[in-house]
C-alpha cells in the first residue's frame, strides 16, 4: 500500500515520514469482492464511517491542506460525506453536484462517458459565482469520469476549480509526496491536479 508521504519541515534534505492517522484510514476501508459486478473489488467506505476518530481525522487532513488556500466552496457528487463537513471547517459554502432531477431549481448539466453507458452531474445555477475558488471532493477515483464533468460543469459557471481531492485513488491516481506537488510529474485530471489520502485496497 502506497501512502501519502509528509515531508518533516527542517534541514535541506527533510526526511520524508508516514502520517500516522493513514494507516488507520486504509485499513478502516472495507474491500468488497465481486460488487457490484465479478471482477470489481469494491472499496466500502462505510465501515471508516464506523469509526468517529478515523473518519475525523480523514476529514481533518483535508482541512489542514485547504484552511488557508482561500477556498470558497467545496463541490462533491453523489454521497456528500465529506464535502459538508470540510466546507464547515474552512468557513467555505458547499455545493452538492447531483443527478438529473433531484435539484428542483434551474440548473446547468454536464454529461459524461462512463464504461458502461453515459451520466449527468447537475447544479444549480448561481450556486457557484465566477472567479470563486472551488475544490471538487470524491470518496474514490477510478477513472476520474465523475471529477473531469464536475471540473467542467464548475468551470463553465466561471469558477477557478483549485483542486480535487480523494479519500482513496486507485493506483495511477497513487498519493502524492510533497516533491511530486514541487512537478515532478504528479497525476491532474483536465488539468488540476488529484490530492489523494491512500491507495485501494485489493
Amino acid at each position: 500500500m502506497r501512502e501519502k508521504m509528509l515531508e518533516e519541515e527542517g534541514g535541506e534534505n527533510g526526511a520524508v515520514a508516514v502520517d500516522p492517522r493513514l494507516k488507520a484510514i486504509s485499513e478502516s476501508i472495507r474491500v468488497v469482492p465481486h460488487f457490484p459486478k465479478p471482477g470489481i473489488m469494491f472499496n466500502d467506505i462505510t465501515t471508516l464511517l464506523l469509526h468517529p476518530g478515523v473518519f475525523k481525522d480523514a476529514v481533518d487532513i483535508f482541512v489542514d491542506r485547504y484552511r488557508h488556500m482561500t477556498i470558497s466552496a467545496v463541490a462533491e457528487a453523489r454521497g456528500f460525506i465529506f464535502g459538508p463537513a470540510i466546507a464547515l471547517a474552512i468557513g467555505a459554502k458547499f455545493i452538492p453536484l447531483r443527478k438529473p432531477k433531484k435539484l428542483p431549481g434551474e440548473v446547468i448539466s454536464e454529461k459524461y462517458v462512463l464504461e458502461y453507458g453515459t451520466d449527468c452531474l447537475e447544479m444549480h445555477v448561481g450556486a457557484v459565482q465566477p472567479e470563486e475558488r472551488v475544490i471538487v471532493i470524491d470518496d474514490l477515483v477510478a477513472t476520474g469520469g465523475t471529477l473531469c464533468a464536475a471540473i467542467r460543469l464548475l468551470e463553465r459557471a466561471g469558477a477557478e476549480v483549485v483542486e480535487c481531492a480523494c479519500l482513496i485513488g486507485l493506483p495511477k491516481f497513487k498519493p502524492l509526496t510533497k516533491a511530486d506537488y514541487a512537478g515532478h510529474g504528479y497525476c491532474r485530471l483536465n488539468g488540476k491536479p488529484v490530492y489523494v489520502l491512500v491507495e485501494s485496497r485489493q
